[in-house]
């Protein structure tokens, strides 16, 4: 086993923890915007209930945090829609190249995430101020975008690494469980080509 597999191995349970960690922010979020808007449905309907004007603003502040974490939990769960019409055609070798060529250009794309989005939110975010809350900076309106790109390059760390991992052929050392039951699935489908005499 190459010195680096052991060394991620090592490292795994740190991932596990913020991927946990990430997914219960996620889920706080998701309950604190469910909360407000049945809060804002309940004052517009009811005329003893008094409406926050600030409701709004805070929704899509929420929203956005949990869009781009949940994007970062789904890099490290291998959840993103992607086209695979073309892996039975393809050698395993292959195939394994383009996922670390892809994984590479979504590492690219988080690195931009972070050094320009960190740039807007100072330079522009911080400026001006919440319509409804004039004491909040709009920093943490567009600090999701920085926030996202660190997430996305932790966890793209431990993808190009299982993608070195499966194109060496040192199956299941790193990642969770998704690889080994890709593993398994592929498995499945080299046995059934036999028995079909594919």
């Amino acid at each position: 086993m190459p010195e680096f597999v052991k060394k991620m191995k090592k490292l795994e349970p740190m991932y596990n923890f913020v991927y946990k960690l990430f997914l219960v922010i996620c889920k706080l979020l998701l309950i604190a915007d469910i909360c407000i808007t049945g809060y804002i449905v309940l004052a517009r309907y009811c005329p003893f209930v008094p409406a926050p004007n600030w409701g709004e603003e805070i929704i899509l502040s929420l929203m956005a945090y949990m869009a781009v974490l949940s994007a970062a939990l789904a890099i490290r769960r291998n959840a993103h829609i992607r086209m695979t019409a073309f892996d039975r055609k393809l050698g395993r070798k292959v195939v394994n190249v383009l996922d670390l060529v892809a994984d590479i250009a979504v590492m690219i794309l988080a690195l931009v995430m972070l050094i320009v989005g960190l740039q807007y939110s100072i330079q522009v975010g911080a400026k001006g101020t919440y319509i409804s809350m004039t004491w909040l900076s709009k920093f943490w309106m567009y600090f999701p975008v920085p926030l996202a790109g660190i997430a996305m390059i932790f966890f793209e760390l431990e993808r190009i690494m299982i993608d070195i991992e499966h194109f060496l052929g040192v199956y299941g050392q790193i990642g969770i469980d998704t690889e080994a039951e890709e593993m398994k699935r592929e498995k499945k489908r080299q046995q059934r080509r036999q028995d079909n005499g594919g």
